[in-house]
């Protein structure tokens, strides 16, 4: 793992495969753990060179404030493309999980020069908070469930990874979640609930600059498209991706017997429909 500077702030990357390989960049959700390491290993195997890497506020990215971004959606989009060039691997295939969809979709759009493919998995075509009233949103009593937990102890490591087993469950998500949540907290820089709150749950997206809307703009996204969804995904329910597909000309939709992770169980029919693509 290293960092790569891009305007103005550090990236936490890792790579997978030759350098000479061509780009597969992964864009977390919010850390680069969001990735599972089977399917980056199977992509490198397949002849990509993959990187994953940290939004801002997670894992080894700058971390300075999640509880208040001083950046927007569109500088997450920007730090895509520019993380591309910087790694010499323009026009890159890229792929975004959950939130790192958002960033990904955006970053299509208003970077297309700096892209060949995308692949969008477990994620919505709005951002968080309301959404579209053709849309599915949370399944009510899951997140209900979610949500009255009380916060665990961010300083204690198995509390942080009981707490996310806990979610993993209620989800319908895969029970390797404790041993990603206790990875994530050994990554995550110092013990402020906030910052633990940013990298475990992804929070800073709820006090994001996400304007304009982009839904209306997917039709202008004219490479490979690929989306991934969950059949069971009561966060982002099955209709989201449903509905980006809808409206990429041309995309792929690939739907699995999951939730909001990718299973272990998926990951070869998952990497062999991104190799599909470029």
């Amino acid at each position: 793992m290293s960092t790569v500077h891009v305007n103005g702030t550090a990236l936490g990357i890792e790579s997978f495969g030759g350098d000479d390989a061509p780009l597969v960049l992964l864009v977390g959700g919010t850390t680069m753990l969001s990735w599972p390491d089977a399917l980056c290993e199977r992509l490198a195997a397949g002849g990509r060179r993959v990187v994953r890497y940290d939004l801002r506020d997670s894992g080894q990215s700058t971390t300075t404030d999640p509880e208040a971004p001083a950046y927007t959606l569109r500088d997450l989009a920007a730090d895509a493309a520019a993380l591309a060039e910087a790694l010499g691997g323009r026009p890159a295939h890229l792929a975004g999980i959950g939130v790192g969809g958002m960033v990904a979709q955006v970053a299509a759009l208003d970077h297309p020069d700096s892209f060949s493919a995308l692949t969008l998995v477990g994620t919505r075509p709005v951002a968080p908070g309301p959404t579209d009233d053709d849309l599915p949103d949370h399944h009510r009593a899951t997140t209900s469930r979610l949500f009255a937990r009380a916060m665990p102890d961010w300083t204690d490591r198995e509390a942080v990874a009981e707490f996310a087993a806990t979610s993993a469950e209620i989800l319908g998500d895969d029970p390797a979640a404790r041993t990603t949540a206790a990875h994530i907290w050994d990554r995550t820089p110092g013990t402020a609930p906030a910052v633990h709150l940013a990298n475990q749950l992804g929070t800073v997206f709820s006090r994001l600059d996400c304007t304009p809307r982009w839904r209306e703009r997917l039709p202008g996204i004219d490479v490979p498209t690929l989306v991934v969804h969950g059949r069971r995904d009561p966060f982002f329910p099955v209709g989201n991706g449903e509905a980006i597909a809808r409206e990429i000309p041309g995309a792929r939709l690939l739907v699995l017997d999951a939730a909001t992770r990718i299973p272990g169980a998926a990951i070869a029919e998952v990497t062999e429909a991104m190799l599909t693509l470029g």
